[in-house]
């Protein structure tokens, strides 16, 4: 029996950025006062700055001045995607840190399929098509493998306080809190940056593909 849409509404949300973001944050508190998973820290936070501008350029560029490629459909880069698959692996691990290794690599496998699932879950709910779903995945993932460069997996880092604060967060913002309004705010930037009335489309991307053929 396929998912029904209210399960893909359901499993979108967990790749917003007001959900994961502050979970990262909570997730950061007990390395940042070991010295040697600050590298780590530090690693991860700034490929996950140049990844989240990445994605925002493109949607910049879409939105404001019809930038995208017809061909694959691409009308800029999956945030949700993006954002679960740089921090799901990382967060899950980080959790896990206290557990045996075999534990802590089923964990970090755990929030990579939760990140696929996501961005699964951006195509049937119909936000993204195919091509801004995998380089969403792609991107995020780049965050993920640099911020374990020249690292295995954190240990023993996480406290039991510190794994229920974060799931507790987790849970209770995807249920409890309104749908974040971060798209609409790209889209008043882009209008204003490029002096436009109205948004550039994914129709019109579509509908200009087919009339130059």
């Amino acid at each position: 029996m396929a998912p029904s849409p209210n399960f893909w509404h359901l499993l979108t949300r967990l790749g917003e950025m007001q959900i994961l973001l502050p979970a990262a944050l909570l997730a950061c508190v007990p390395p940042l006062r070991e010295p040697s998973p600050r590298g780590f820290v530090a690693r991860w936070w700034l490929a996950l700055g140049l990844a989240a501008l990445l994605t925002t350029a493109t949607k910049l560029a879409f939105i404001g001045w019809g930038i995208g490629i017809s061909a694959l459909n691409f009308t800029g880069i999956s945030g949700h995607a993006m954002f679960a698959a740089a921090i799901y692996p990382v967060l899950a691990a980080v959790l896990a840190s206290r557990l045996p290794p075999t534990w802590q690599r089923l964990a970090f496998a755990a929030g990579v399929a939760l990140a696929l699932g996501v961005g699964i879950s951006r195509m049937e709910v119909g936000a993204h098509s195919v091509a801004e779903v995998i380089s969403g995945l792609l991107l995020g993932g780049s965050v993920t493998l640099i911020a374990l460069w020249r690292s295995c997996l954190p240990h023993n880092v996480t406290r039991p306080i510190f794994q229920l604060l974060v799931i507790a967060w987790v849970v209770l913002t995807h249920i409890h809190t309104p749908q974040s309004r971060s798209h609409y705010f790209v889209t008043r930037l882009s209008l204003l940056l490029a002096g436009r009335d109205v948004p550039h489309t994914r129709a019109e991307l579509l509908r200009h593909a087919s009339s130059s053929r």
